[in-house]
């Protein structure tokens, strides 16, 4: 039996937006093709994973490749309903009936996509209960049928809630959305470089646009000195993606797949991004290539603050080793102590200390105590001996009151 050329012709259209988003996406032709086949057999779907695994960015893709009255909304737990299904009809309510206007709203929407979606308040929920099963929408005392195709989510997790088990269960496909970047980082940065310079350049452009310049202009324009305008500075961020990073890239995924090994955990959205932190540090340097000292910034991009040490002084060796300047080197817990131990002693041992060296002393300590925070690990007991000096020095001002 043949399908007719109509179905044929679809069925090669969604082939060809898979293809297309399987180049634009490293590691997701799975979640592409649970979200076709959600929207042809008008189902809903959830992609679950952590921030930064471009859940959202991929089902805003697929949905811009199907000619479709769209809406999409992110969620949070002060989202009003009228945000989602329409604002009060004003007109109807003067004449004694209560009903929303819907128009471009998701009732009137036939692919919807919901960021965070389990984040909406029960009043949201609820509502998108009966829609989501029926396609029915209760405007006041009015059921109007939804034109809905299917619902797509993004979350990062489902929360343990008993409550929310039926609006859940209304997603019937459901994909657990992994980072790539420990299995393909060398496509994924590759990739998502070209997709992150089409990013800013758009959205510069469209900045310019919106004050009414000539986003492709390149005049000179006078200024004061140690003065940037907006626009200037818009031109600068588009050469970003004039600078070569090929001499960079190998160093570069070495060291992500070293962090990475080490149990740091880096988003595919941060990997991709810090890119642009090296082509900006050659750009501040005045230079179209950038070399390994340019990866300095990624000192600067972990996400755990357990992890800060361990990413600092991974990234510190690298650009060390190629004449990048030295970093602040972190001293022994015990030389932190020895300091503040020659501070204090003087002071608790005097018997009319001046209240200008108690004062004195407690800054310097605090200095000691700030030294020895800010490069963790951190040792109990040294921290609370120096706790202990900090509290007998300080208690010398009460002489002085």
């Amino acid at each position: 039996m043949s399908w007719g050329q109509d179905s044929v012709d679809t069925i090669r259209d969604l082939e060809y937006v898979r293809r297309r988003l399987d180049g634009e996406f490293v590691g997701r032709d799975r979640a592409v093709r649970l979200l076709q086949l959600a929207v042809v057999c008008r189902e809903h779907a959830l992609l679950l994973g952590p921030t930064g695994t471009a859940k959202s960015e991929l089902i805003s893709a697929l949905a811009r490749h199907i000619e479709a009255r769209r809406f999409s909304y992110l969620l949070t737990r002060f989202t009003e309903p009228s945000e989602i299904f329409g604002a009060l009809d004003f007109e109807q309510f003067r004449q004694g009936t209560y009903q929303v206007r819907t128009e471009g709203m998701l009732p009137s929407a036939e692919l919807v996509f919901l960021d965070e979606v389990f984040q909406g308040s029960s009043a949201i929920l609820n509502t998108l209960l009966t829609l989501l099963n029926e396609r029915r929408y209760h405007n006041g005392a009015r059921a109007e049928d939804a034109p809905l195709i299917s619902l797509l989510g993004a979350t990062n997790d489902i929360p343990d809630d008993p409550g929310l088990t039926a609006f859940s269960d209304r997603f019937l496909i459901r994909l657990q959305v992994e980072p790539v970047g420990g299995t393909d980082l060398e496509r994924l940065l590759q990739v998502g470089w070209e997709h992150e310079t089409r990013r800013f350049t758009n959205a510069v452009q469209a900045a310019e646009r919106a004050r009414g310049t000539d986003p492709s202009a390149r005049t000179r324009t006078e200024h004061t000195s140690g003065t940037v305008t907006v626009e200037r500075l818009g031109r600068l961020t588009l050469r970003l993606k004039d600078v070569d990073l090929d001499p960079v890239l190998g160093e570069h995924r070495e060291l992500v797949r070293q962090l990475l090994i080490q149990g740091v955990r880096l988003s595919d959205r941060r990997l991709v991004r810090s890119l642009k932190l090296v082509a900006g540090a050659a750009l501040l340097r005045e230079s179209h290539t950038a070399a390994p000292v340019d990866l300095w910034p990624l000192a600067h991009i972990w996400t755990d603050p357990a992890d800060r040490t361990t990413v600092e002084e991974a990234v510190q060796a690298v650009v060390e080793k190629h004449g990048g300047e030295p970093g602040r080197r972190r001293r022994p817990d015990h030389e932190i102590l020895l300091d503040a131990r020659e501070v204090g002693a003087p002071l608790t041992a005097a018997r009319q200390p001046s209240e200008w060296s108690v004062v004195e002393g407690l800054h310097k300590l605090a200095d000691l105590s700030r030294e020895l925070r800010e490069q963790p690990p951190v040792n109990t007991q040294t921290e609370a001996e120096l706790s202990r000096i900090i509290a007998e020095v300080n208690a010398l001002l009460d002489q002085f009151e």
